[in-house]
């Protein structure tokens, strides 16, 4: 983890020095998980990758200011707050829904990858509840999502979602205690797809 974080570092520096292959690196390394990330806040496809290249642009222009930490919870964060601007912009624009799922083939939405190993009528089921997933967590109050987001799907620590929100560890633990709650209500409201899912938060 020192090693590539030292690699990343030197990524960075070249970076401001104007090194655009350097960058270009960086992002075919966070390029996913950022989009993964926007994703999962944003709803759309579409939407999701016009966030990514805006967290990454302006990842570019900021560059400057990257001083040491780590280069994930920097990119998080910036795609966060494109995120959050996105979501803005909906509010202003209210015919656009956050509920609407992603259409078919067009990225992923579950919050988990159907196993490839399961037979049909498995991943489909597990389609099904990634789908009913992602669309109760479009529904949590965006610093809920975010937090519950960067913990259960991204699996940062509660100190990195700190950093990345520029928030306190208290503060990180409330939102995401707050929005598994809210989940588990919604969930509970489904016992024929979420019943072992509930069980097994409720025991967390």
């Amino acid at each position: 983890m020192t090693s590539e974080r030292t690699d990343e570092q030197e990524l960075i520096e070249r970076s401001r020095q104007g090194d655009l292959e350097a960058f270009n690196v960086i992002v075919s390394s966070y390029q996913q998980r950022v989009y993964s990330l926007c994703l999962r806040m944003v709803g759309s496809p579409q939407a999701a990758e016009d966030a990514t290249q805006e967290a990454f642009i302006s990842a570019y222009k900021s560059v400057g200011r990257q001083r040491g930490g780590s280069v994930q919870s920097w990119l998080f964060r910036i795609a966060s707050n494109a995120c959050i601007d996105e979501l803005r912009r909906r509010k202003r624009r209210p015919q656009v829904s956050l509920d609407v799922p992603a259409a078919e083939g067009e990225g992923e939405r579950a919050l988990d990858v159907p196993d490839p190993q399961a037979g049909p009528e498995r991943r489909a089921l597990q389609s099904e509840i990634g789908e009913a997933l992602q669309a109760e967590l479009l529904r949590l109050p965006a610093d809920q999502r975010l937090a519950v987001t960067l913990r259960d799907v991204e699996g940062l620590s509660y100190e990195e979602i700190a950093v990345t929100i520029s928030g306190s560890v208290g503060t990180v633990k409330s939102r995401i205690s707050r929005g598994r709650a809210r989940l588990r209500v919604a969930l509970r409201e489904r016992p024929e797809l979420f019943g072992d899912l509930v069980r097994h938060t409720g025991e967390s």
